[in-house]
């Protein structure tokens, strides 16, 4: 149980009935089977296998990893290196990758030994691993552990066994867990914190410091760390359910590593919020375990992905962090954010704070050929200017030097009509896109929509029409952003210069509208058929053409027309293959829905006729 306590769990809650899904133990037989949940995919071969093959790839793809014949245990392929110096070794169950295969290299561990998911390493296969760098002519052993009973167990067990065999051993127990308030007999866990006692204990002994002088130094730095997690999502071993059931608006706050829930379960706040919480948390001076940090105080961040964050969401985190901590006056030396200590798939991260002078500043920046410690800047994050002042440009359409005309409340009316539509129809163009892209459509036209209201409130509307789609052009391009924006802002650039002061009928709109649907078939590279907004423009543009030769009686008419064939191409959309956009990268039987651009585009219109009429 104390070596496998998910699986242990797992087999527990199959034999009595109970499990994470919910399955109740009064339902029997078959509807028992049905509300069972099945354990979550994995991109392996085996459940059993799936350790070794990962070693296996580690190893294969790194030029100074080899693997110990018989044992789960990864060298460096330069043991030769180490002749004289102390090799470092450490290691725990698989699940946590890199760690602690990845930290292999000069300048950090000479061995990691692997158990199997959120296992302890065998003491046998401990022992191998430092007889093996014994007969290095390695000067001594120093093995860093996690503080987790089945890793306190065998690695000690080892240690004893290799002192019988004449090795010089001696271990450093990682313990910085800033979770519970008043920790257990069992004491507190060792996290994320461990890789910072690989790199300094690495650095001395690259340098070639004596066993006892590393175990000093690292017992000294390991008083001024401090780990918190928290997470969005339970992970699941290999074969098995989900570590724990955690319903959707909540969180999990100081949790482990090994899939088990946190202290206490919170709302999902934002990341601002959530940074708060855990450095309150981490500092608190009531709690046994806290981290004592006072302003002015110069510390090492780590921010780490626990499995399945996006490194947009890491990013945001690591800045959150940063500004929290320079709040409190403390200067942030160093940052290191991106994937270190995990616990397989779980959508969470772990802050890690470590109080650092000068000389521990130095080791942390000693390079190091692990493949997976980051490269790193040694400039002090705190007090660096990190904004660069854009070159000088001369103002450009967007200028305030407009002045009304007769057509000003009219195409301002227009404008709103449209905003309005785009606003209301935002839902309904994210579903569509979702189908075929990346569900944003309809944001990215809510985001040209607001933009363009917040402009009308502060700007007369220019009486030359040129200028007022010279600056909608600014506005979208600068605004909406994506392969969007490029092409409204094409087309608006491209129809400004057809409809000027002097030029403003509507022969010089039909005119502007097909230029302007020239410059998005030029640069963008798709034709009407290919499942684009061009299958609801096109058609109401060569309709509008009609303009150059209808009696002003009939303009109006043109015009409704028009609307109505971007609304049937629009509509045609969903019988179209797509050959440009991102719908172009699906399978065609997938992609059933009409396509949202030519959605909004036929929206536009239509709000352009309301806005007329």
């Amino acid at each position: 149980f104390a070596l496998h306590p998910v699986s242990f769990l797992q087999i527990l809650a199959d034999l009595t009935g109970f499990n994470s899904g919910g399955a109740c133990c009064c339902r029997k037989g078959k509807e028992a089977r049905e509300v069972q949940m099945e354990p979550k995919k994995k991109l392996i071969n085996s459940v059993d296998s799936c350790v070794d093959e990962a070693l296996c790839g580690l190893v294969r793809a790194s030029g100074g990893l080899s693997l110990l014949k018989g044992h789960r245990v990864v060298l460096r392929s330069d043991l030769d290196n180490l002749t004289g110096k102390v090799a470092l070794l450490s290691g725990g169950g698989s699940g946590h990758e890199p760690a602690h295969g990845g930290y292999l290299g000069a300048g950090m561990l000479s061995a990691a030994v692997a158990g199997g998911v959120f296992a302890s390493p065998p003491p046998a296969s401990i022992l191998a691993a430092i007889l093996c760098l014994h007969h290095a002519g390695v000067s001594g052993v120093l093995l860093i552990v996690k503080n987790y009973t089945g890793d306190r167990l065998n690695f000690g067990l080892a240690a004893e066994q290799a002192r019988n065999h004449g090795v010089a051993v001696d271990m450093v127990i990682v313990a910085e867990d800033c979770a519970f308030d008043q920790p257990s007999k069992a004491g507190r866990r060792g996290l994320c914190g461990t890789i910072f006692i690989h790199k300094l204990a690495g650095a001395l002994a690259e340098e070639g410091c004596p066993l006892d002088q590393i175990v000093s130094k690292v017992t000294e730095v390991l008083k001024g760390i401090g780990t918190l997690g928290v997470s969005l999502s339970p992970c699941s071993v290999p074969g098995c359910l989900p570590s724990f059931d955690l319903p959707p608006g909540d969180m999990e706050l100081g949790l482990g590593i090994h899939g088990e829930p946190g202290i206490k379960r919170l709302k999902v706040a934002s990341a601002d919020e959530l940074v708060k919480t855990m450095i309150d948390h981490i500092t608190n001076p009531d709690s046994q375990s806290h981290l004592p940090l006072k302003s002015g105080d110069s510390v090492v961040v780590c921010v780490n992905n626990l499995g399945a964050l996006s490194c947009l969401e890491m990013a945001v985190v690591t800045g959150a962090a940063i500004i929290c901590l320079e709040n409190r006056g403390v200067v942030v030396a160093r940052v290191m954010s991106g994937t270190f200590m995990t616990s397989l798939e779980m959508a969470g991260v772990s802050l890690t704070l470590m109080r650092a002078d000068q000389e521990t500043l130095r080791l942390f920046d000693a390079k190091t050929s692990a493949p997976a410690w980051p490269n790193l800047s040694s400039v002090c994050v705190s007090g660096r200017s990190c904004i660069i002042e854009p070159q000088a440009v001369s103002p450009g359409p967007q200028a305030d030097t407009h002045s009304e005309g007769p057509l000003s409340p009219v195409m301002r009316k227009a404008l709103e009509r449209v905003c309005s539509t785009l606003l209301e129809k935002q839902e309904e163009l994210n579903s569509l896109d979702r189908a075929a892209g990346d569900g944003d459509c309809g944001n990215t036209h809510a985001q040209a929509a607001k933009a363009i209201r917040e402009w009308l409130q502060d700007h007369v509307v220019p009486g030359c029409p040129g200028q007022l789609l010279s600056v909608l052009a600014g506005l979208v391009q600068e605004k909406m952003g994506g392969s969007s924006g490029a092409l409204y802002s094409l087309f608006l650039t491209a129809a400004a210069a057809r409809v000027t002061e002097g030029q403003n009928n509507a022969v010089a709109w039909a005119s502007a509208m097909h230029a302007g649907t020239q410059a998005m078939r030029r640069y963008g590279g798709a034709d009407p058929g290919d499942r684009t907004m061009l299958d609801a423009l096109c058609p109401a543009v060569d309709e509008l053409m009609k303009l150059t030769t209808a009696p002003p009686g009939e303009q109006m008419a043109v015009l409704q027309t028009a609307v109505q064939k971007a609304s049937s191409g629009a509509e045609s959309t969903r019988n179209l293959t797509a050959m440009a956009g991102r719908a172009s990268y699906i399978a065609a039987e997938r992609v059933t829905l009409p396509d949202p651009g030519a959605v909004a585009v036929a929206a536009i219109l239509r709000a352009v006729l309301e806005g007329l009429k």
